[in-house]
């Protein structure tokens, strides 16, 4: 849905506030994106180590080979982006974003208690579970995987385009705001890693699932406990918004919302299409970014479990706890972003959206090119426990150059009446993304037997092609950010 109006009569939560501070709304997002994303994280952070766990054993999995494990991740995650899509334009043309965002809610949270359920079938004897050794595990968990995916298209647009209709298109706030609504999404990314992945790995895969569940169930119950007090005139269906607005305004203010409303429904102009172009142009080179960036809940978190020295004063730490270190870091080094973009905002020197995401991709590749040397140097054995922290810095500060000023980018560019299906579009990248990281990952033995190239030798190489992807596109990026710029018509 576009952002509404705001007549000079009406309570708009974006201008009551303090000057700098943000309207309360920001918060209850920040809370309702914080459980979605544990539930998320929480599933993915146990999803490939589930897939490879042999059947047997105190905690028993479904005993695939690493490949098919990784392959299957990438669809997932890859069908998470895709059908955001249809949910956008659902949102923009008949639902709004608010009933498209409990819709979208709800579902998951079926879907993570069909995953935690899956537990209940057992694997009787079969060594590797598949529809013709054990069909009923099998289609529990890929039942629950799909209603995630159906949940997740009516969800993810909303959330992001409900913070920016908060604000006015010219708000200097909106970046800061999506920086604060981005440490929303790892909180609840860094609670995920302790308690799904701690539940999961040292007690139960179903514990971990379900703990999902729970946090999903959270998220909605305090969205509709607190989104009446502090926006409840956001994210309404189009023509309930148009109706109400009409009738709460005096007569000059009616004219400004049909002005408003036509200005929803006229064609698209040049400048509209330039915009459009930049948005898209971005979430194209942003792919390079993600297919790097989604390594985490795949190949490096095989790494962290099979590769990597986690024994640390004698305790061995589990390798899901890797998965919170980036949004570890996303806590500590969002507000100082948020800050820094205000500052330079001020001054004048605020670097464009543009720049900032070539930015985001040379930053991340160089977290692949510092695992470099900590392979070398383990010679075939265990990396130290450091190597990973280096990487997820690294990862963190391009992550946060390129991930929420993308979303602002997307609320600003897009024409009135398109935002939530840009926003799809944009999520709709994540789909190639992903799928593309999940065979990226599936050859990743491949290219450390020599198989594909032969540089450094063994996993090196692996990390090398990692590195030279990002780094190179986001060269490119900066090359061309002072058309993009252009393009953009004056918005930052």
């Amino acid at each position: 849905m576009s952002e509404q109006h705001m007549g000079p009569g009406r309570a708009d939560p974006s201008q009551r506030q303090p000057d700098g501070w943000h309207p309360p709304g920001l918060w209850v997002l920040f809370i309702t994106e914080m459980w979605e994303r544990f539930s998320y994280y929480g599933m993915r952070a146990l999803l490939v180590l589930y897939l490879v766990a042999e059947t047997s054993g105190d905690n028993p999995g479904f005993g695939w080979e690493e490949a098919d494990a990784y392959q299957l991740y990438g669809w997932y995650t890859g069908l998470v982006y895709l059908t955001p899509i249809a949910g956008g334009i659902l949102a923009d043309q008949l639902l709004g974003t608010h009933r498209s965002l409990l819709i979208g809610g709800w579902i998951i949270a079926a879907g993570h208690i069909c995953l935690a359920l899956t537990e209940l079938f057992g694997s009787g004897a079969a060594e590797v579970i598949s529809m013709q050794a054990a069909p009923g595990p099998l289609i529990c968990f890929l039942l629950g995987l799909a209603l995630i995916i159906i949940g997740t298209g009516f969800f993810k647009p909303c959330a992001s385009v409900m913070v920016g209709q908060l604000y006015s298109r010219d708000d200097p706030r909106r970046d800061s705001a999506y920086t604060i609504f981005y440490m929303g999404v790892n909180v609840g990314a860094f609670l995920s890693g302790i308690i799904a992945g701690t539940l999961g790995e040292e007690i139960g895969w179903h514990w971990g699932f379900g703990s999902a569940a729970v946090g999903m169930v959270l998220g909605l119950l305090v969205y509709q406990a607190l989104r009446p007090r502090f926006f409840a005139e956001v994210g309404l269906p189009p023509v309930r918004e148009h109706v109400a607005a009409l009738a709460a305004q005096t007569a000059e203010e009616r004219t400004a919302i049909k002005l408003d409303d036509s200005e929803r429904r006229r064609p698209l102009t040049t400048v509209d299409w330039q915009r459009i172009a930049v948005i898209l142009i971005l979430a194209v080179f942003g792919i390079a970014f993600w297919v790097g960036f989604e390594q985490a809940g795949s190949s490096l978190n095989v790494f962290a479990q099979d590769r990597t020295d986690r024994v640390v004063l004698g305790f061995e730490i589990p390798a899901t706890w890797y998965q919170s270190v980036n949004p570890t870091f996303i806590i500590a080094f969002a507000p100082i972003l948020a800050w820094l973009w205000m500052w330079l905002d001020k001054r004048g020197l605020q670097p464009s959206t543009p720049v900032k995401f070539g930015l985001g991709l040379i930053i991340m590749s160089f977290g692949y090119l510092v695992m470099v040397p900590g392979v070398l140097a383990a010679d075939g054995g265990l990396s130290g426990p450091q190597w990973l922290l280096f990487l997820y810095a690294l990862h963190t500060t391009g992550e946060l150059c390129l991930s929420p000023v993308a979303l602002s980018m997307v609320t600003k560019l897009s024409p009135p009446g398109y935002t939530s299906l840009m926003m799809g579009l944009y999520y709709g990248t994540f789909f190639i993304a992903n799928v593309t990281a999940g065979y990226v990952a599936a050859s990743a033995q491949r290219i450390a037997d020599g198989e594909v190239f032969t540089l450094l030798g063994g996993q090196a190489d692996f990390f090398l092609a990692l590195f030279f992807l990002p780094v190179l596109t986001g060269l490119v990026v900066l090359a061309l950010s002072p058309v993009l710029k252009r393009m953009m018509h004056g918005l930052h």
